[in-house]
């Protein structure tokens, strides 16, 4: 008779394996790293852009991808996470950012871009799972330190005294009324000296804290400051454009002698997003200081419009014109066909973003939202995620074609509810014709994506353009 061991099983059943913890993580951090390889062009382990990893590997695959994934961390540099990070749906991973937190946290010997990898990575996580309500009230570290336990663990929210210039400059960005006085901190530079003056005690959690909020409130602050003096531009060229004006010397800024007003109200979409780029204080003064110059000359233009009739500046102007045409006629000509050829605009694309922006940054989704709702007059519409990122973080081409197919959609919405109110569907037409045109026009950005090989941003952006689509053939029937 065969006496059966108390540890068999029997034979149908298979025994269980415990999942390598090392493997569970690399299995976490894998998309991140493999959307790095793709941005830098690093080599892919065979067949592993196919499929998701197995749950339990090969010895030869566990090796495999472990040695890939130290090579990727050597081979990236910090701007590089923030550009992935901030233009992707891999930012909305919890898992995956805590994975790669605690990855570069473990290292026993980190070097300072290490350093810089975690200090970007801390803060994108404390964004990414922070209530909406640090965005308008004041942040303290205990708010900081809740947030940060999956991550952190549990830490001691007690400021460390070494910590106090960043608190000193904290105090100085809450007095900066515009972005031209935050630049006077030299924010980033001093934050760089706090860390590095730091060495090892950088890695202190309670230090970690302190750098997080720091870093926040930066970024928060920067928005703020950012979107005023944008708003601040808009207006200036808006008022130029009543009143027939071209172009404008952007010199200063520079630009060219002659910049037409609707290039320079494009290029200020360029700031409509955190800065991505690389990040320290002679390129982010460099961005801002270009964003300043084109403020202070378009509201200089501005003034000089409504002081110019009663001052010699038209006199001025006409014998210039008189070179040109060599008719003292020519001077009013060019006023007066802008009114007979400029149409009345049909669709608002830009100050339709800007308001759908304002109500995003204002009031950030909660994490784990599929769908979040804004308004446009007194309609509403539902975004997904990846609009929803378009919109807080996605300074891209890609980015702005999802912008402008949200905004046209919520402005047919907000049409067809003002025809429903009104009784009046004379106003419709027009701005279903204006959405049509931007439907041909993002079917091309989506053929772009996919020639580029560009899978994500072909998928999203044809996905909101059938919304868009949708709701044009729901507004005729209406």
């Amino acid at each position: 008779m065969t006496t059966l061991s108390k540890t068999a099983l029997p034979p149908n059943v298979k025994p269980t394996q415990r999942p390598n913890p090392q493997w569970v993580e690399a299995r976490s951090v894998f998309p991140i790293y493999l959307a790095i390889a793709k941005q830098v062009g690093a080599p892919i382990p065979v067949g592993a852009d196919k499929k998701p990893l197995p749950e339990i590997p090969s010895a030869e695959l566990f090796g495999q991808v472990r040695t890939w994934l130290d090579k990727i961390d050597q081979i990236v540099q910090p701007h590089q996470l923030r550009q992935l990070l901030q233009v992707t749906m891999l930012n909305a991973s919890e898992g995956g950012l805590r994975a790669m937190i605690l990855r570069y946290l473990r290292k026993t010997a980190k070097e300072t871009l290490d350093r810089d990898k975690i200090d970007f990575l801390l803060v994108q996580y404390f964004v990414l799972c922070a209530p909406p309500q640090v965005y308008h009230d004041a942040l303290g570290l205990e708010t900081v330190a809740q947030v940060m336990r999956p991550v952190l663990g549990s830490v001691d929210p007690t400021p460390l005294e070494w910590c106090a210039p960043l608190e000193t400059m904290i105090a100085s960005m809450q007095a900066c009324r515009s972005l031209r006085d935050m630049l006077k901190t030299s924010f980033i530079l001093e934050g760089r000296r706090v860390k590095e003056k730091a060495g090892g005690m950088f890695y202190d959690p309670t230090a970690l804290l302190s750098f997080i909020r720091f870093n926040f409130l930066v970024r928060r602050t920067l928005i703020e400051l950012m979107h005023a003096d944008l708003q601040a531009i808009r207006t200036a060229l808006g008022a130029l454009s009543d009143a027939h004006v071209k172009s404008l010397d952007c010199k200063p800024a520079g630009l060219s002698s002659a910049e037409p007003i609707q290039k320079i109200l494009q290029i200020t979409k360029e700031w409509k997003q955190p800065f991505q780029g690389e990040y320290n204080e002679r390129t982010v003064s460099s961005a801002f200081d270009k964003l300043l110059a084109l403020r202070s000359i378009a509201e200089q233009a501005v003034q000089s419009l409504r002081a110019g009739p009663p001052k010699s500046a038209p006199a001025a102007t006409k014998p210039a014109a008189a070179q040109k045409q060599q008719t003292p006629s020519a001077s009013p000509a060019p006023a007066a066909k802008p009114k007979a050829a400029a149409p009345p605009a049909q669709i608002d694309i830009e100050g339709s973003m800007e308001k759908l922006w304002e109500q995003l940054i204002a009031s950030p989704p909660e994490r784990g939202r599929s769908m979040t709702s804004v308004e446009l007059g007194s309609a509403r519409i539902l975004l997904s995620s990846w609009e929803v990122v378009a919109f807080i973080s996605a300074d891209s081409a890609t980015g702005e074609d999802l912008r402008r197919a949200v905004a046209a959609r919520a402005i047919v919405a907000a049409a067809v509810d003002a025809a429903k109110k009104s009784g009046k569907k004379t106003g419709l037409p027009p701005v279903l014709a204006g959405a049509r045109a931007e439907v041909t026009r993002l079917q091309g950005r989506v053929e772009v994506a996919k020639q580029s090989k560009d899978t994500e941003a072909a998928v999203n952006l044809g996905i909101s353009i059938k919304r868009l689509a949708s709701s044009i053939d729901e507004a005729e029937k209406a």
